[in-house]
């Protein structure tokens, strides 16, 4: 039977299962539409069954289907594993590395001297803060944030940068709200949170259970949180070396509780496989090397 069936059939398939769409499908498999559609076609007929239901508003994995797909996503893995490790023996690091980042210089700089430096990488990034969980089946890597506890996702989590935090305030604000002693306190005062990202409303605390904080302006951007708070919109969580300045020269003032934020945390998340790619072993050594500078000074 398998030498009646070829690889590019299974890998449509596999593709069209994940996305649910031909055209999806064709797109991240950089071929035209009707390729997809005949490999799938092709496939059924070898197989003389029905792998995928289609109609004009959906489509909708047979059983047929849902088995196949189950038993051979874990083999093209391991296959395109086994490909990428053979591929370091020759003189150039290559394939195709799909990554979801936040649009950030720091990142675009480092991440163009990658492929600079491997020409043979061909680079697909997509820059987004909250990526939802179906989206990440289709990339390599992840960057993203967190803040306390990662939900069990089932990637693998590296940290790859940790910056401490603080509660700030401008001084206009604490003339009409009084500065909180408690974490009671401050849930009751007007706030600048996230709007998904970090979990969405929630802040949370070194050793303490998520606080629920009033919020009226929620953005997904480190740099509308801290312009809010200059602005004395509420109470902000910020990095301090992001603020530090600004607490220096009296724009900001730190606030003391009886408890510290969680620092903020840039995590790389990769397949759970048995080990990560040779390009995204390379990528994240790349990555650390590059930001070793951005650490915050600890002296």
């Amino acid at each position: 039977m398998i030498e009646k069936i070829e690889l590019q059939w299974l890998l449509s398939f596999q593709t069209v299962y994940e996305q649910l769409s031909f055209k999806q499908a064709a797109k991240q498999l950089q071929v035209p539409t009707s390729n997809v559609s005949r490999h799938v076609a092709l496939l059924e007929q070898q197989l003389n069954l029905r792998l995928l239901e289609r109609t004009t508003r959906k489509m909708i994995p047979t059983a047929a289907g849902k088995q196949l797909y189950q038993s051979i996503m874990p083999l093209t893995h391991t296959m395109n594993d086994v490909l990428e490790e053979v591929s370091l023996y020759g003189d150039s690091l290559a394939g195709h590395l799909k990554i979801i980042m936040p649009d950030l210089p720091f990142l675009a700089e480092i991440i163009a001297d990658f492929c600079l430096r491997h020409p043979l990488i061909q680079l697909s990034c997509d820059t987004q803060l909250n990526p939802t969980a179906g989206l990440l089946e289709g990339f390599d890597l992840v960057l993203r944030f967190g803040r306390g506890p990662l939900e069990d996702s089932g990637w693998v989590a590296r940290e790859v940068l940790r910056w401490p935090s603080c509660v700030v305030a401008a001084p206009q604000l604490l003339e009409h709200h009084p500065l909180p002693q408690s974490l009671d306190e401050l849930s009751k005062a007007p706030c600048v949170t996230s709007l998904s990202v970090l979990q969405g409303m929630p802040w949370r605390f070194k050793g303490e259970q998520p606080l629920q904080v009033q919020s009226g302006y929620k953005v997904n951007s480190g740099h509308m949180a801290k312009t809010a708070a200059l602005k004395g919109l509420g109470f902000a969580i910020l990095p301090t070396h992001a603020c530090q300045a600004d607490i220096d020269n009296g724009s900001l003032i730190k606030i003391d509780l009886n408890c510290e934020p969680e620092d903020l945390v840039l995590y790389a998340l990769y397949s759970g496989r048995k080990y990560p790619l040779a390009k995204v072993k390379a990528f994240l050594e790349h990555l650390r090397l590059g930001l070793i500078d951005l650490v915050p000074d600890e002296n």
